[in-house]
């Protein structure tokens, strides 16, 4: 893997990092909620999930996915319920008539962690989108797994950056929500976002 190569994935991931999705609303959301702090768990869930999946889809399990639909679709099915149920969830949240006394509701760090992990987990389609997207920047003539370590350390420095600037924007929302009205239409929003997240992949065709 040559160093053009490099930084033409180092491009390429940043834009496909950066790209709104469920992994960054529940970052952003755990910040609004909770804190930059707190998020971190959130992001550390995200993070791990990723990483497994890319390293599963080096052992081969990407290729059995598109061997056999059936896999793939159940997977993509129980995500895809998992995201909407987050979005009820979300859009159903009780909502204080006044919060500007209010503490904010404490949630352990193993929650946080469990819920960015299974958010970032839940998409069969990032097993896939590792299995066409990374060997496209290795070099068949040298040793694929350093360049493989190399791509994966890279794509997770990026996301980690995104990660970063998606709770810093959660964190300049969180006092807005110390109102009522405005916390309610947050959680309407982040559920809808969700339960749309869920739809679009029950709706996706590998």
């Amino acid at each position: 893997m040559t160093l053009h190569t490099w930084w033409l994935f180092v491009m390429m991931s940043f834009v496909v990092c950066g790209t709104p999705g469920p992994n960054m609303l529940m970052v952003m959301s755990s910040s609004a909620r909770h804190g930059v702090r707190p998020a971190l768990a959130a992001m550390a869930g995200c993070m791990t999930a990723l990483m497994a999946m890319m390293c599963i889809s080096a052992a081969g399990l990407g290729a059995l996915l598109q061997a056999f639909p059936a896999v793939f679709d159940a997977l993509r099915w129980i995500g895809a319920a998992y995201l909407v149920y987050l979005g009820i969830k979300s859009w159903r949240a009780p909502v204080e008539a006044s919060l500007e006394q209010a503490p904010v509701a404490a949630v352990s760090p193993g929650a946080l962690f469990r819920r960015g992990f299974l958010v970032a987990g839940s998409n069969p389609k990032a097993i896939l989108f590792a299995a066409a997207f990374l060997p496209q920047f290795i070099a068949p003539s040298a040793a694929w797994l350093p360049q493989f370590a190399i791509l994966v350390v890279t794509f997770a420095f990026i996301e980690g950056g995104w990660y970063m600037a998606y709770a810093m924007g959660g964190k300049r929302i969180a006092l807005h929500l110390r109102q009522a009205r405005t916390l309610r239409l947050f959680n309407r929003l982040t559920g809808g976002a969700f339960v749309g997240f869920g739809a679009l992949m029950a709706a996706l065709r590998h």
